[in-house]
């Protein structure tokens, strides 16, 4: 199973993870949450598998445009929740779902290395 890659194309973070995994000869796919939305389905078992408070970019520049007010009512995975559905922007980025059973957020080779399909 090839991985699939979510975050938005015009993220540098996620353009240096897309260009890792060519590099190590990867396949992959790659789901913008700008031109495909943020899958529900697959948010409920993200928050599920690393938790909202991983998820949720508390320190990009989305975050900090947030009134605080907003900011203030995230306190749990359903308010976080609602407000990745509605603010994809402030999903820390990429979050990579590697299998059924592994699920990475934030570009890290070491971890990444050991993820890697068919080794």
């Amino acid at each position: 199973m090839n991985p699939t890659l979510y975050g938005i194309a015009n993220c540098d973070t996620v353009k240096k993870a897309r260009a890792w995994l060519t590099e190590q000869g990867v396949e992959h796919t790659f789901h913008d949450f700008k031109k495909q939305g943020v899958p529900e389905d697959h948010l409920d078992a993200w928050i599920q598998a690393v938790g909202w408070e991983k998820l949720v970019n508390r320190k990009g520049t989305m975050w900090r445009k947030l009134e605080p007010s907003v900011q203030e009512q995230v306190r749990d995975s359903m308010t976080a929740r609602k407000l990745m559905l509605a603010t994809p922007s402030v999903i820390k980025r990429p979050v990579v779902e590697w299998d059924k059973k592994h699920t990475t957020v934030g570009f890290d080779t070491a971890v990444w290395q050991t993820l890697l399909p068919g080794r």
